[in-house]
């Protein structure tokens, strides 16, 4: 009976959290060490699930970084990176396709609907949700990087997305583009999330990392900062504080910010339930960063 009443108490705490989100969109971005530990990627996707049955509308985009690298050693090719960005050939986007969308993005739509939800996976034809144009970077001498297949997204199929959130279905977004010519772009996995919720005017952005969120001492977990605002943000990157793999995180959600989206976080997707506990409780597990600081449940 003791136990019951714990999980009652739960349940009422999470109370004004539902009531406060019901109906809002949360954009998730799946990715890191929670896409290699199938139990890790169960769990978040049976928050998912529980988001979706209480009235919150996810939507999730994934990337898959490892399992590509796997698949390119397979095919005999050296994985190669440019400011962060996977250098792209007309081979690689094929492997990097194949891996998102076929293996992927399948399989997470297989086990949301094992678990008792429906999902649609948003990537062919005429369900195509991310367009998008090759991305132009310089060196430090400012010359043009040719990066191949790599883009960035400039126009994201809101009506698609929002047709299938409001009748209770998940959608599974890859993050690959398509251009002008319909031909496809390899998307870097945190600013293909934030381009999602700034379109959707997300209510929440998240982005699950392999850290328990953003850490005043590199490596120390009690260090986690829980909340943060854009202009502390800005002071710990100009500190070196925020940098190396967290810094694109940090700038995707700063745009997102920017652009409207309510509040974004990043936590943990290593831990069981993260997303629920980052929602749903007073403290959260992760680090939330807003655009100005607020009283407004996290």
């Amino acid at each position: 009976m003791e136990n019951a009443i714990r999980k009652a108490g739960v349940l009422i705490e999470a109370l004004p959290y539902i009531r406060s989100f019901r109906d809002k969109v949360t954009v998730i971005k799946l990715g890191g060490s929670v896409m290699e530990d199938a139990g890790a990627l169960r769990d978040l996707l049976q928050d998912v699930v529980f988001m979706e049955t209480v009235g919150m509308r996810p939507v999730l985009v994934h990337g898959g970084g490892k399992a590509i690298d796997r698949a390119m050693a397979a095919a005999g090719i050296t994985p190669k990176k440019v400011q962060g960005r996977r250098v792209t050939d007309e081979e690689t986007l094929r492997i990097v396709m194949r891996v998102l969308q076929e293996e992927i993005n399948a399989d997470i739509v297989r086990q949301i609907e094992e678990l008792g939800g429906q999902a649609v996976p948003l990537h062919t034809g005429p369900l195509q949700a991310l367009f998008g144009r090759p991305i132009m970077l310089t060196d430090d001498e400012g010359q043009p990087l040719d990066l191949g297949r790599v883009g960035q997204v400039t126009w994201v199929n809101r009506p698609l997305i929002e047709n299938y959130t409001r009748a209770g279905v998940v959608p599974v977004l890859p993050c690959i583009a398509l251009d002008e010519q319909g031909r496809g772009l390899n998307i870097n996995a945190d600013t293909a999330p934030a381009a999602v919720a700034i379109y959707l005017q997300a209510e929440k952005l998240v982005l699950l990392t392999d850290t328990p969120g953003i850490l005043n001492e590199r490596g120390d977990p009690e260090s986690l900062i829980h909340s943060l605002d854009a202009p502390r943000c800005r002071e710990l990157v100009g500190a070196g504080v925020i940098d190396s793999g967290m810094l694109p995180k940090v700038e995707a959600c700063l745009d997102s910010l920017r652009a409207g989206v309510k509040k974004t976080h990043v936590i943990d997707g290593r831990l069981r339930h993260s997303l629920l506990l980052e929602i749903y409780t007073p403290e959260g597990v992760g680090t939330e960063i807003v655009q100005e600081r607020t009283t407004v449940p996290s």
